[in-house]
């Protein structure tokens, strides 16, 4: 199974590179832009995924919030504001989907995967934590202790972003960006063949030009094939994993099904 999610969250990344940027003005215009653009490709290519929502870009982007849930994916949280995370976001953002969206949420993401209590989390009724990726980077991502594949803390199901076997290469956004994308297929298809199941994200501003705007200071790194290249690079994944026979499926189906064949 291929478990495709974004972060759809109001773009603050500007701010981590000292510009004075309004994200629930500018940022909010630039994430449903992108939103839309992952949208357009997901329908295209008849695909459903997870939508990691916070609680600002809900309440400020009604009609793109409706259009996810009309095309059958699913919603997930990913606290309230990205900028400022707070423990109680785990509950507040759960309580404000709920009442967006007349749905119960199931998934949590906390912003940019910091630490998350786990006991709050079950706690507050979820059933799956996706906040960890288990990757070989010094600094944010050190984790080489931890289970590359989904396990069970407590009552929730652990879903780790996917890294390659052995040397626990990250597979996520950063990736897609600047590997080639031989290579990037390549090491996804490897992880995908060894573990059984492949988990990756993505972000809304990541599908924008950023490269048209040197006023938001974005790196190369990040600005690299963003807009109309990282379109065409997801339509390309999602294809290489249809001819590998692969079935894509939103986070709670995938953790339904990953508890019955494991509580059997």
């Amino acid at each position: 199974m291929v478990l495709l999610s974004f972060d759809t969250e109001e773009f603050d990344v500007p701010r981590e590179h000292g510009v004075d940027y309004d994200t629930l003005k500018e940022g909010m215009a630039v994430s449903i832009y992108g939103t839309n653009k992952i949208l357009d490709v997901l329908k295209s290519e008849h695909v459903r995924a997870t939508f990691f929502c916070t609680a600002n870009f809900a309440q400020h982007a009604p009609e793109v919030m409706a259009r996810i849930q009309q095309e059958g994916h699913e919603v997930a949280a990913h606290g309230c504001d990205h900028w400022h995370p707070k423990p109680e976001d785990v509950s507040n953002s759960k309580r404000i989907l709920e009442e967006l969206t007349g749905r119960k949420i199931c998934g949590y993401r906390q912003p940019r995967m910091f630490p998350v209590s786990d006991e709050e989390i079950e706690r507050q009724g979820y059933l799956y934590n996706s906040s960890l990726n288990p990757a070989f980077i010094p600094g944010r991502y050190m984790h080489l202790t931890e289970s590359r594949t989904p396990f069970m803390r407590g009552g929730i199901l652990q879903i780790p972003a996917s890294v390659t076997p052995w040397f626990r290469f990250p597979l996520f956004w950063l990736a897609m960006h600047n590997l080639p994308m031989w290579l990037y297929k390549g090491w996804c298809k490897w992880a995908y063949r060894h573990d059984g199941q492949f988990v990756t994200y993505f972000h809304p501003w990541e599908f924008y030009p950023l490269g048209e705007h040197p006023e938001l200071r974005m790196p190369f790194i990040i600005k690299n094939h963003a807009g109309k290249g990282m379109e065409e690079r997801l339509g390309e994944l999602i294809r290489m994993f249809k001819a590998e026979g692969a079935e894509f499926v939103t986070y709670t189906t995938f953790t339904e099904r990953w508890k019955s064949k494991n509580h059997d």
